[in-house]
C-alpha cells in the first residue's frame, strides 16, 4: 500500500497553494452569463446545508440533490466549505458554486461522491477537497462516476485525493478547465470511454500517473487528449512502465493527443500502448525519466508530428513490430538532450536513442541533436520491415543512425540525410546490440541487398 502521508508531506505546500487559489485566478464565464446560470436554482440553505459549519451535511446535502433532481432544477451552493461524505448523486444532477471558493471536504468513511447509471451529470466551480483521507476500496477516485451518459466537469478543482482525482467508467462527456492535484494514483482515470473530452486541465503531483485513457479490450474510443498541462508524475508504485506517465493510451483506439504541455514525468510524458491509430501531436514534452513518446505492443497505426522533446532516456519509440506494433508516420518532430540513464536497469543498453522505429513507418523531416547513444535506431534483430528515413537532421550522437543488419530484416531506405558529429559513424550496421559494419555512409561501404544508403550529407 502506498504510504499516503510520506508521499503528500512533500507536495503539502503545493496542495496549500491549490486550496488557496483566489477565485479570480480560475478562469470562469462572464459575470452576466454566470448570474443567469443561476435562475430558478434551488437554494440550499432551504435544506439546511450552510458553509462554515464543521457538522457533516451529507443528509442535508443528499435531501438538497435529490428534490433538484424530481424538478430538474440547478443547484447553486454559496462560497465556504461544506463537510460532506457518501453522496450517492441521482440520475440528474447540476451542481455550482463560486470557481475556487465552494468548498466539498470529504469527511472520510468511504467516497465522496460517486454517480452509477446517471442521465446527466454537472459539476461547475466547486472545490472537491479529498483532504488526503482514506477512500474505500469499491471507490475508485474522489470523484467516481460509472455508467454516465453526459458528464460535465468545467472550472473545478479536485484534490489530495486519496485514490485517483477523477474516474470515468463508461462515460461519455467533458473535462475542462479543471485543477487536479495530489491524487495519490492517477489524476484522471477513464476507462471504456464513449467520445470523451478531456482539454484545458492541469495535472499535477500525482502519485502514478496523470491523464489514463483505458479500455478492458482493444477497441475505438475516440477520446480527445487536448490543451491540458501535466506535471510532476511519480510512480510510486515501481514497474518498467505501467506507472509515472502523464498521458497514457492503453487498448484505446482512435485517441487523440496534442497540443498539451508536459513536464517531469517519472517515465513517457505520453505513452500509447496497443493503441491503434492513435495521434500524437503538437506537444511539448520536457524531462521525462524513460522514453518521451512511446508507441509500443499491439497497435496498428500512429502518428507521431510536430512533437518537441527536451530531455529524456530514449525521445520517440514507435516500435514492437514482434508484437505486432507497426504502421506509422513520424515526422517534423526535435528531439534534444536525452541521456543514456534510464530509471531502471535493463538486460540491453535501450537507453540513449532521439528516434527509434520498426516497421511500415516513414521517418522524415525530423531534427535529433545531443543523443547520448543513437540518433535514430531503425529495427531490433529481425525486427525490421519497410521503414524510409529521409530527409532528417542528427547531430550530436556516438552513431547517428543505427540500422539493424541481422537474417531476416527488411527493407530500409536511408537517404538524404544531414548527419553531422556522429563520432562512431553516420550510417552503422547492428546485430542487436554489437557494432557489425563500418560507415556505411563512407564511399564504397559494404551493401546489404535489404537496406538502400545514398546521398546522405555527412559532416
Amino acid at each position: 500500500m502506498l504510504n499516503r502521508r510520506i508521499f503528500l508531506a512533500g507536495s503539502a505546500g503545493l496542495a496549500a497553494v491549490g486550496l488557496s487559489v483566489p477565485a479570480a485566478a480560475i478562469s470562469r464565464a462572464p459575470a452576466g452569463i454566470e448570474t443567469a446560470s443561476l435562475r430558478g436554482a434551488i437554494s440550499a440553505g432551504e435544506f439546511g446545508v450552510a458553509p462554515g459549519t464543521l457538522d457533516d451535511q451529507s443528509k442535508a446535502f443528499a435531501k438538497l440533490l435529490d428534490k433538484a433532481a424530481q424538478s430538474e432544477a440547478p443547484v447553486f451552493l454559496p462560497p465556504g466549505t461544506y463537510v460532506v461524505s457518501n453522496i450517492t448523486l441521482p440520475r440528474r444532477v447540476r451542481l455550482s458554486g463560486v470557481p475556487g471558493a465552494t468548498r466539498l471536504l470529504y469527511g472520510g468513511d468511504g467516497h465522496l461522491l460517486l454517480a452509477d447509471g446517471a442521465d446527466h451529470i454537472g459539476l461547475t466551480g466547486l472545490v472537491l477537497d479529498g483532504a488526503n483521507r482514506w477512500i474505500g476500496d469499491y471507490a475508485q477516485g474522489l470523484g467516481d462516476f460509472r455508467r454516465v451518459a453526459q458528464l460535465v466537469v468545467d472550472n473545478c478543482q479536485i484534490l489530495g485525493s486519496g485514490s485517483n482525482g477523477l474516474a470515468l467508467e463508461t462515460v461519455s462527456g467533458r473535462i475542462e478547465r479543471t485543477i487536479i492535484s495530489g491524487a495519490a494514483e492517477s489524476g484522471i482515470y477513464s476507462v471504456e470511454a464513449g467520445r470523451l473530452s478531456i482539454a484545458g486541465n492541469t495535472v499535477t503531483d500525482c502519485a502514478n500517473g496523470g491523464i489514463l485513457v483505458h479500455r478492458w479490450q482493444p477497441a475505438d474510443d475516440f477520446t480527445m487528449v487536448t490543451n491540458n498541462r501535466v506535471e510532476r508524475i511519480a510512480a510510486r508504485k515501481g514497474g518498467t512502465g505501467p506507472y509515472g506517465n502523464g498521458i497514457n493510451a492503453f487498448r484505446a483506439d482512435k485517441v487523440m493527443i496534442a497540443n498539451n504541455m508536459i513536464a517531469d514525468c517519472a517515465f513517457s510524458a505520453i505513452r500509447a500502448n496497443s493503441a491503434s491509430d492513435v495521434q500524437i501531436l503538437n506537444n511539448n514534452c520536457a524531462r521525462s525519466g524513460e522514453t518521451a513518446i512511446y508507441s509500443e505492443f499491439a497497435f496498428q497505426g500512429a502518428i507521431v508530428s510536430a512533437n518537441i522533446v527536451d530531455g529524456a532516456a530514449n525521445g520517440i519509440a514507435i516500435v514492437n513490430f514482434d508484437q505486432g506494433g507497426r504502421l506509422a508516420v513520424c515526422s517534423g518532430n526535435l528531439v534534444r538532450n536525452i541521456s543514456n540513464t534510464g530509471p531502471y536497469t535493463h538486460d540491453r543498453p535501450i537507453f540513449g536513442v532521439g528516434i527509434t522505429v520498426e516497421a511500415d513507418t516513414t521517418l522524415t523531416g525530423n531534427v535529433v541533436e545531443d543523443s547520448a547513444r543513437y540518433g535514430m535506431q531503425l529495427g531490433w534483430g529481425p525486427y525490421l520491415r519497410n521503414v524510409s528515413a529521409t530527409g532528417n537532421i542528427i547531430r550530436k550522437a556516438q552513431v547517428g543512425i543505427a540500422v539493424t543488419v541481422v537474417e531476416g530484416a527488411g527493407p530500409a531506405v536511408i537517404t538524404d540525410n544531414i548527419i553531422e558529429a556522429a563520432s562512431e559513424g553516420a550510417v552503422v550496421g547492428f546485430r542487436w546490440t554489437k557494432t557489425a559494419t563500418g560507415d556505411l555512409a563512407a564511399p564504397g561501404a559494404s551493401a546489404y541487398s535489404h537496406l538502400t544508403v545514398e546521398r546522405n550529407q555527412v559532416r
